[in-house]
């Protein structure tokens, strides 16, 4: 990948590039992405209907807006907004990502956009999109100011942006690295560096540095008893989403 400067961290992508064949296997390294899916996915949803005035009853909702998955992995978002009518761009740095995604659409049925390229090189080339979704992301890369600042370049006047990351605190280690990497083995250990977690604050304050808007957060909790994810108001001390706008002018 040439062009633009990257705030891509290579050590980051190889970690991804290891794991890239088992995105669609549920029970698979990519399982605990697979349980929190349906939650993502009814966050994200709610915030395009409401911010893009859609009713999620119409068979195809989202038709007419051109979403940007970026790191898209082997697709877990893209094919469902693709269902919902959206014109769908997957990017992922992890080159090994990318077929293993356009196999999976291709035995779906679905036309999607997927590329081998990174949020700066689509800034640089001038691409827009109404939604950017920038999910389990910004904990990976280099230079988190200078990420986002680019996904909101890749954003029209009026857009959406959705990032979800990983807060840093004491019960994100153990709930984050330890629990999900060493107890449950959810995840290949290594795959996530507390330092690089970044709290609500922190995350508003980079999106608004970045240019954007902040002007929604909720957190994404587990409940080991019900073994299922679900939205909280007030629970952010793991996983948590925001939302943030592009100013129209």
């Amino acid at each position: 990948m040439q062009g633009a400067q990257t705030t891509v961290d290579p050590g980051e992508i190889a970690k991804f590039e290891a794991m890239a064949a088992e995105w669609w296997d549920l029970e698979g390294k990519f399982k605990p992405l697979h349980m929190l899916n349906p939650t993502r996915l009814d966050y994200i949803t709610r915030q395009i209907a409401a911010e893009f005035d859609r009713d999620l009853t119409d068979d195809k909702p989202f038709a007419g807006l051109r979403i940007l998955d970026i790191g898209c992995g082997g697709g877990l978002l893209c094919e469902p907004m693709a269902r919902l009518g959206a014109d769908v761009v997957g990017a992922d740095a992890a080159e090994r990502n990318i077929p293993v995604a356009v196999v999976h659409a291709e035995q779906s049925g679905l036309e999607i956009d997927y590329r081998h390229t990174t949020a700066e090189d689509m800034a640089a080339a001038g691409e827009q999109f109404d939604i950017v979704l920038n999910m389990e992301v910004v904990e990976h890369v280099a230079d988190p100011l200078s990420y986002l600042t680019a996904c909101q370049q890749l954003l029209k006047p009026g857009g959406l942006h959705i990032c979800s990351t990983i807060n840093r605190n004491p019960k994100s280690f153990a709930m984050a690295i330890v629990g999900a990497e060493y107890v449950m083995r959810w995840l290949p250990k290594g795959t996530h560096e507390w330092n690089k977690f970044i709290t609500p604050d922190e995350l508003f304050d980079l999106m608004t540095q970045a240019g954007l808007n902040p002007v929604d957060r909720k957190g994404f909790k587990f409940d080991f008893l019900g073994w299922n994810w679900s939205i909280s108001d007030t629970d952010m001390s793991v996983n948590y989403v925001t939302a943030a706008l592009k100013p129209e002018v």
